[in-house]
């Protein structure tokens, strides 16, 4: 199941007290077809699906919705969560937060995706990444809203979510914040962005 994304900014207004039971998303799960892409413990090694180990309960549980109502595109996420409830929902993603975070194998020295990660780009109205996504990249819950830990998430995945804020072909966070930010990166941009986030 799930191919959700742990990309930037997309805060999702759901309170904690609706993320469900880990060990019943853990037997859902394990007696579906998460594993296959995403391995049983949301760890993907597969560079398309994104590693979902340690991500923000609330933001998964967001994604999943957004699939299964159709404000979020994806043709086999889209079929998977048709005929599940919120509490299913609720609970898979309970169980995937449960697991290990996500981390990159080598901390990249790239200056460019440092500094956008860092501080951002006043000139060009682009803030840093850490101050929805936290310093170490690893997400947070504040004020409602959870902003996915980005940090560790593979490469290939990152550059294309943020190609695809960019291009509106993904327009599901909060205020269409992430869409406006990421019309202000370059290629060069993203693909720095990718190859730092993707280190931590």
């Amino acid at each position: 199941m799930l191919l959700l994304g742990a990309l930037c900014a997309a805060g999702s207004a759901v309170a904690a007290d609706r993320i469900g039971d880990p060990l019943a998303g853990k037997a859902w799960s394990d007696d579906n077809v998460c594993k296959e892409c995403h391995n049983p413990d949301g760890n993907s090694t597969v560079a398309e699906y994104p590693r979902l180990g340690g991500q923000q309960a609330a933001y998964l549980y967001k994604q999943l919705r957004d699939f299964r109502d159709g404000r979020r595109r994806n043709v086999i996420m889209q079929a998977l969560t048709q005929e599940l409830g919120d509490a299913e929902l609720a609970n898979v993603s309970a169980h995937f937060a449960a697991q290990p975070a996500m981390k990159g194998a080598v901390l990249s020295a790239n200056a460019l995706g440092r500094s956008l990660f860092e501080q951002g780009d006043g000139a060009r109205g682009i803030p840093a990444c850490s101050a929805c996504h936290g310093a170490d990249g690893k997400g947070r819950v504040d004020g409602g809203l959870a902003y996915p830990a980005i940090g560790g998430q593979h490469r290939f995945y990152l550059r294309g979510q943020l190609q695809d804020w960019r291009s509106d072909t993904r327009r599901n966070s909060p205020d269409g914040v992430m869409n406006q930010i990421a019309k202000s990166l370059g290629d060069k941009d993203i693909e720095a962005l990718a190859d730092y986030l993707s280190g931590l």
